[in-house]
């Protein structure tokens, strides 16, 4: 599939020296030539030069007007999976290949693609199927050169309503198929929350809250307007660094203006957040987000010293009282690196259960669903080691007592911020009464707490620039 927009942007970037990406056939040939899947074998010193080693599946294809750069191509399983990334500055000098975003995202596109044909490929009729549907799932996956959906077996099920092209004018491009039926609309709202917890008076805690809001509107109408608010509690946090889909119309500049990078800076919106938008046919995220939120949800010591041949540990975690006590899971993950077996464990735990892990290299302390009343919670005990082997786990970083705990939760019906979806305040411009389904919930995304008595790795990034 060619986008003859993206090749416009390619040649304006690059001006005289843009090298114009052949005919398919021509370009195939060059591709296979490269890879060394042609009949003829004879050395030539562009490709097969011992200076030249693949160390990545970004490479350049001679082609009868230059190189093209960077073609990312791999062989599986018998076919091979190429595209050619846009790359938005001059290619003179070559930049980095870590500084080409379109690198990712045209990987990521090829691996969704790969999934989606990889399962087929013992049965010969079912694979070119596939590939015959390909081209129309991309209709979706990738309108305008740009990939919105990576996951290609996530489109499958709507092929059938595909339009190539849009029968009503006022259309727009992302949504590639319309809905017949009953509308309705579900949103739910995620929000991660990352941790590093040191306690240490000389090392500052860190945390920060993640959030999204994905969108799965059924709707009928080639460009139904939808109106989504969040909204926040009189003691929420502001949300900062707000990103919203393409598919928003308009939007108050302000919501933008809300920044985490300089925390001296006093234009903090507080809402609400109004989203008015044409949505795509499928599930999208509408926007993404960042807080500052006053507290972790879970507070966290852990410490850890070497006496003798043994281990002694001890755990306290305690829920903030702010946090609603209603968990679909919590444990906290304590693994022993650079370390043998654990061949003897004495524990105490004041709530929950502790297991180790198959391999016993890990304690699992499973809380449960709830804190109690106290909402304290603790772990000690001391721990011996075996023999180390080579299958057990090994951390550069974490060494001799440099350790952690790592902290699992879910709870759902809840956000850190606050933030929440008026289901009254959803207005959509379509007939018939839309039936509205909005949920949230909170998760934890690498969250650590570090051992007090040895020093920790400081993963601290500046506010200030």
């Amino acid at each position: 599939r060619r986008y003859p927009t993206v090749e416009a942007r390619a040649e304006a970037f690059n001006g005289p020296t843009h090298v114009a990406v052949p005919p398919d056939s021509e370009f195939l040939k060059a591709l296979l030539f490269d890879l060394r899947l042609t009949d003829d074998q004879s050395f030539v010193e562009h490709r097969d030069t011992c200076t030249r080693i693949d160390h990545s599946s970004a490479r350049t294809v001679r082609v009868e007007g230059g190189d093209l750069w960077p073609v990312v191509a791999f062989q599986k399983s018998g076919l091979i999976y190429a595209c050619l990334p846009l790359v938005e500055e001059a290619l003179e000098p070559r930049p980095a290949l870590l500084t080409v975003r379109g690198l990712s995202q045209g990987l990521a596109l090829l691996l969704g693609i790969l999934d989606y044909i990889s399962p087929s490929r013992k049965n010969e009729a079912e694979l070119s199927a596939k590939i015959g549907q390909l081209r129309n799932l991309l209709i979706q996956a990738c309108p305008l050169g740009t990939p919105l959906n990576t996951n290609i077996s996530s489109l499958n099920s709507s092929f059938d309503d595909i339009q190539i092209v849009p029968t009503d004018e006022k259309q727009p491009v992302w949504r590639s198929n319309t809905y017949k039926g009953k509308p309705q609309v579900n949103v739910c709202i995620t929000e991660k929350v990352k941790c590093m917890q040191y306690d240490k008076r000389d090392v500052v805690d860190m945390w920060q809250v993640y959030g999204a809001v994905n969108c799965k509107c059924d709707i009928e109408g080639a460009a139904p307007n939808v109106t989504l608010t969040l909204n926040l509690p009189s003691n929420g946090s502001p949300l900062q660094d707000i990103l919203v889909h393409h598919c928003v119309t308009s939007i108050d500049p302000a919501m933008l203006m809300s920044s985490s990078v300089d925390p001296l800076d006093d234009s903090v919106y507080s809402g609400p957040y109004k989203f008015p938008f044409i949505p795509p046919s499928d599930s999208f995220n509408l926007c993404y987000y960042t807080s500052q939120v006053p507290v972790p949800p879970i507070l966290g010591c852990y410490q850890l010293v070497e006496e003798g041949s043994q281990l002694k540990l001890s755990v306290n975690l305690k829920l903030h009282e702010s946090i609603k006590n209603s968990f679909e899971y919590c444990e906290a993950r304590i693994p022993f690196f650079n370390r043998g077996p654990i061949a003897h464990l004495e524990y105490k735990v004041s709530y929950g259960q502790l297991d180790l892990s198959r391999e016993k290299s890990l304690l699992v302390w499973i809380i449960g669903q709830k804190f109690p009343k106290s909402s304290e919670v603790s772990l000690t005990g001391t721990v011996t080691f075996g023999a180390a082997g080579e299958e057990h786990p090994t951390d550069y970083v974490c060494t001799g007592n440099t350790a952690y705990v790592k902290i699992y939760f879910r709870i759902p019906d809840f956000t850190l911020t606050g933030c929440y979806v008026d289901q009254h305040s959803v207005q959509i411009f379509a007939p018939g009464k839309p039936k509205i389904t909005a949920s949230r919930e909170l998760i934890s995304s690498e969250y650590y707490i570090w051992n007090s008595k040895a020093s920790a790795p400081i993963m601290y990034k500046s506010l200030y620039y």
